[in-house]
């Protein structure tokens, strides 16, 4: 049997981390948290986002992907996913960062929630004016 490599990645997004392992050789399983990916994430549009790295390259069934991820939402959690599979690709073979870099699949997303005001309903919205 080949020996097996492992290439690690880690993603952020809002407030999810992702720790990505990539195993190689493998058969294009992705388990996030001990579940399938298809189970985990239930909008397809975040399914297709989280294997954007993979089709970019063409290598969805070269690696097994495991994730661990916590924090946030399902948004955050597939695009920190996204990320995290991206740098764990550059680890495991540094010429496809070109590709990734131009599909803008390398670039951390740094947008998070603005805090609340005081005096305010929320982050930019007030309460209504009345004049009198």
């Amino acid at each position: 049997m080949a020996e097996k490599s492992r290439f690690n990645g880690t993603g952020r997004r809002k407030s999810s981390v992702a720790r990505v392992t990539l195993t190689s050789p493998g058969k294009g399983n992705i388990e996030v948290n001990g579940v399938a990916l298809d189970n985990y994430v239930p909008r397809e549009s975040l399914a297709t986002m989280v294997k954007q790295p993979l089709t970019a390259l063409d290598k969805n069934k070269e690696y097994d992907i495991s994730v661990n991820v916590k924090g946030g939402g399902l948004a955050g959690q597939a695009g920190a996913i996204r990320l995290g599979i991206s740098r764990a690709l550059i680890s495991a073979n540094p010429e496809d960062r070109p590709t990734l870099k131009s599909n803008g699949l390398l670039t951390r997303d740094s947008r998070k929630v603005e805090r609340q005001k005081p005096g305010q309903p929320g982050a930019r919205k007030k309460f209504q004016f009345s004049k009198r």
